[in-house]
């Protein structure tokens, strides 16, 4: 099984392109992190309420990312919010979405190629080796939007993650949206953590925003 980290990255590739769809710099960094606390929270090793964020099971997952974000979660000397851990995890686990995809490669899903352009500059390409994994992804997550089926927690909380990224507008159509847009927004309030993660995703892009907008008045 796929961790939600792995589908995040998976969902974030473009097929044709075999490079990342264009995401404000902080935006898959805290989906990581987001990604990470959700899988720490499925598995009984973290519980939140509306305040805080716990420690209550130090048992190892035996994921080498999963367990890293577990034991700097232990190192806390108080009781923080989600939204501090967010913010710790992007800081405190570098080299995220590498270590993702080297896990995606290890499980055969991706492969890494690098190509030169104008025998001077190297772009990394990242090709799927058949695709079936994407695809799966992409359908469950069309069949549970577009249907009326009480979710599980996990593809309740993929919902909240995809939705906070934006990444439905490569799922489906404008009108799609439009059309689904209710049933997408009740999904993803189901559960806290996934929240916070749209939160702070959003004030992330805003930000962004902001900081392009101020730059391109100054060249003005």
């Amino acid at each position: 099984m796929l961790t939600f980290a792995e589908e995040i990255l998976l969902l974030a590739l473009d097929d044709q392109m075999e490079a990342f769809m264009p995401l404000p710099p902080q935006v898959l960094k805290l989906a990581l992190s987001g990604a990470f606390l959700l899988e720490l929270a499925i598995s009984g090793h973290i519980d939140t309420d509306l305040e805080t964020l716990r420690v209550i099971r130090t048992t190892p997952t035996g994921n080498p990312l999963l367990d890293e974000a577990l034991v700097l979660l232990q190192k806390s000397q108080g009781l923080h919010s989600t939204g501090y851990w967010l913010k710790e995890l992007v800081w405190n686990m570098p080299q995220k979405k590498e270590r993702v995809l080297q896990a995606l490669v290890e499980k055969g899903v991706l492969k890494v190629e690098n190509h030169k352009i104008l025998w001077v500059f190297t772009i990394r390409r990242y090709p799927m080796m058949d695709g079936k994994e994407v695809q799966e992804v992409r359908s469950r997550l069309r069949d549970l939007i577009t249907g009326d089926a009480i979710p599980d927690p996990r593809d309740a909380v993929l919902v909240g993650l995809v939705h906070a990224c934006h990444l439905f507008e490569n799922l489906f159509t404008r009108e799609e949206r439009q059309l689904y847009a209710p049933r997408i927004e009740n999904l993803a309030r189901l559960e806290l953590i996934g929240r916070e993660v749209n939160r702070a995703i959003t004030n992330a892009s805003i930000a962004f925003a902001e900081s392009m907008s101020a730059s391109i008045s100054g060249m003005v």
